[in-house]
């Protein structure tokens, strides 16, 4: 067992489970436990573990998805720069309201990609400085990438503004 994970039983002994895919370490944080217990245990990761880096943060939609309890999860692939060790953090979360805090305090760079995030699935991050969308118009209402969302859509496009261009 890592180093990291005796770190995190320590801290928070019920607030997480652990799992392996090939080389791939996973620390799973509940829907229940997201709230509280996500945040701390990332700065955790961070300032005692050194995991210094966040490489990558999506989203997954679980919906229809055999055995998931839980409809939407957000990945945090993090990267000891020392090491070159990787863990990834799989956080859940559930409608109506899916919500988890922001990290963009412990990695700026969290920034646009909790934007993308809620721009595709809706998951809010709170205590983000500015979520609001990236890729969709800021008048579009739905989420794209949720598996519930049409494949032709709900017809938006006909009701944004045309911006026309001036030939040069």
């Amino acid at each position: 067992m890592s180093a990291y994970i005796d770190t995190l039983n320590a801290k928070f002994a019920d607030g997480f489970t652990t799992s392996a895919f090939r080389d791939n370490q996973r620390v799973l944080v509940s829907a229940e436990k997201a709230p509280t217990v996500l945040f701390p245990l990332l700065k955790c990761l961070k300032e005692l573990c050194g995991f210094d880096m966040l490489s990558e943060l999506g989203g997954i939609d679980y919906l229809n998805y055999p055995n998931a309890t839980d409809r939407y999860a957000v990945v945090y692939g993090l990267i000891n720069m020392v090491s070159g060790e990787r863990l990834f953090v799989k956080a859940f979360t559930n409608d109506p309201d899916p919500e988890l805090p922001s990290v963009y305090d412990l990695w700026r760079g969290a920034d646009w990609m909790e934007r993308e995030v809620y721009d595709m699935y809706g998951v809010k991050f709170l205590g983000h400085p500015d979520l609001r969308r990236i890729l969709m118009p800021h008048e579009f209402t739905a989420f794209p990438l949720r598996k519930d969302y049409p494949l032709r859509g709900y017809g938006e496009r006909h009701n944004f503004e045309t911006v026309t261009r001036a030939d040069s």
